[in-house]
């Protein structure tokens, strides 16, 4: 049953209410995503900074945080894909930080259920 004094509200990506709503939208996501991998025992941290978030990995071993990174991008793209959100992979970036001394060169990192690579190392 539709209210006759319905109103249409269309608030522009850029306006100083668009962060609001964004927030407001995508808090219960955050909130399910960090339960899960709670409840998986994944060991990362999720921050977020309006549209942008990052995800953290703290372990000594490059294939560990590989798994996690892997476990976290994927949980979440199937979340924000349930609420017909989409995450854009050209945007996606991750840092590896190793104190190992010498040549470090690892291999793309595949976070994309459907086995395409989707991130490339790059030298930095």
């Amino acid at each position: 049953m539709s209210s006759p004094f319905s109103v249409d509200i269309c608030v522009s990506q850029g306006s100083a209410l668009s962060p609001i709503l964004s927030a407001l939208f995508i808090a219960p996501i955050f909130h399910i995503f960090k339960k899960r991998l709670k409840n998986l025992n994944i060991l990362a941290l999720f921050l977020s900074f309006v549209d942008n978030e990052l995800f953290i990995s703290q372990e000594k071993s490059f294939i560990k945080t590989n798994v996690n990174f892997f476990c976290c991008y994927n949980i979440m793209s199937l979340l924000l894909n349930q609420f017909g959100l989409i995450v854009e992979h050209r945007k996606t970036e991750i840092f590896h930080f190793s104190r190992s001394h010498g040549i470090f060169n690892p291999s793309a990192l595949d976070l994309s259920q459907t086995s395409s690579l989707i991130l490339q190392p790059k030298d930095i």
